[in-house]
């Protein structure tokens, strides 16, 4: 008997997750120059990693034979300092996806369910399939959770609801007021967890902290991944009421994030100067692939995030065919969207290439 046969069925069942592809194995299978590869298609920081954290690392080094601070005491303290909780309200991951999979180890079973929106993060389907719980998705019209729907959706048997805003892979968000008005119904068994990914993009964002200060069933998930630039040291947080907290941290593995990324992080939060050119630069390539899209008729979605989904057509193979070209995007089709890409928001020049080689394959 293969030993699959003594698996967890839902494991075997399991589709991957699949990251956008990378430069080298583009480069590898195409027999292309790796730097003459655009890739826009994992929502990546175009400028780099935060200068501020690169000096940080440069300096981790040293001490690259030491374990790492397991509670990750100086990092807390300064995302509690500067968010106004203290620090028993901190808990990091490796990566806010990390986060999202604690939460899934300690309140998901096979009795029990999670609610997404119909185009939310991908993984959120993923962590409750792998815990044996019933995915239970809730239709968003014109891209935008419905937080009115996703409250009549929850049942006795509900732990977990998921709200990404900005959400990906649409990049739309949700009001403050259907926020409020969303968690003014949650029952006391069931938590809402916002994954604010791309929060630092929002111009005017929504204070969903408000509720995890007033000891709501309320969880908000960052990360250090996009606008600081760090997305290859998988170094996230979440924020939550402490008795959450507590129980996350014990689900969590010890040493779950490295030094190398606890120093860097805790150098990015301070860079100003790298998030706001990071925004000038996004908010500079939204406008040049919006203007572009309208003068060709070509429907996409308004996008508060670094990124921006657009309709081609035949996803798969546009996606193939400026593969080829050395363009990486992404296709939709894992998330039920077959005729649409997501494009990153590069630099100019990237973005300008990119809508080059998408005129041509399209």
């Amino acid at each position: 008997m293969p030993i699959s046969d003594f698996a967890n069925s839902f494991v075997c069942d399991l589709v991957a997750y699949e990251p956008g592809k990378p430069i080298e194995e583009t480069a590898r299978e195409l027999g292309l120059d790796p730097a003459s590869i655009i890739k826009v298609a994992s929502n990546e920081n175009p400028l780099g990693p935060s200068p501020l954290a690169k000096k940080a690392m440069a300096a981790a080094i040293d001490q690259a034979h030491i374990y790492p601070d397991g509670g990750g005491y100086k990092l807390r303290s300064a995302i509690a300092g500067k968010l106004g909780f203290d620090i028993s309200n901190i808990v990091l991951g490796n990566g806010s996806n990390e986060i999202i999979e604690l939460l899934c180890h300690t309140f998901l079973n096979r009795n029990a369910e999670l609610i997404a929106a119909k185009h939310a993060f991908v993984v959120y389907r993923l962590m409750s399939t792998l815990f044996g719980a019933r995915y239970v998705e809730v239709d968003d019209p014109d891209f935008i959770h419905d937080l009115d729907a996703m409250a009549d959706a929850i049942t006795e048997n509900t732990r977990l609801v998921f709200v990404a805003n900005p959400n990906n892979p649409t990049g739309t968000q949700v009001t403050h007021e259907a926020i409020d008005r969303f968690i003014d119904r949650l029952p006391p068994h069931v938590i809402a967890v916002f994954d604010e990914a791309y929060f630092e993009f929002l111009d005017t964002p929504p204070d969903v902290l408000k509720h995890v200060r007033a000891g709501k069933n309320v969880v908000v998930l960052r990360t250090c991944s996009k606008i600081h630039g760090l997305a290859a040291l998988r170094i996230g947080y979440g924020i939550a009421p402490k008795p959450i907290a507590d129980l996350l941290q014990k689900a969590r593995q010890p040493f779950n994030t490295n030094a190398m990324a606890q120093a860097a992080a805790l150098a990015a939060l301070d860079d100003a100067d790298h998030i706001e050119k990071t925004k000038a630069v996004n908010r500079e390539g939204l406008a040049f692939y919006e203007a572009a899209f309208k003068e060709r008729g070509m429907r996409y979605v308004p996008s508060f995030a670094n990124f921006i989904l657009v309709e081609v057509g035949e996803g798969d193979r546009v996606f193939k065919d400026m593969l080829k070209q050395g363009v990486i995007v992404r296709a939709m089709s894992g998330y039920k969207l077959p005729s649409w890409v997501r494009i990153s928001i590069g630099t100019a020049h990237e973005n300008q290439r990119a809508l080059e080689v998408l005129d041509a394959v399209r």
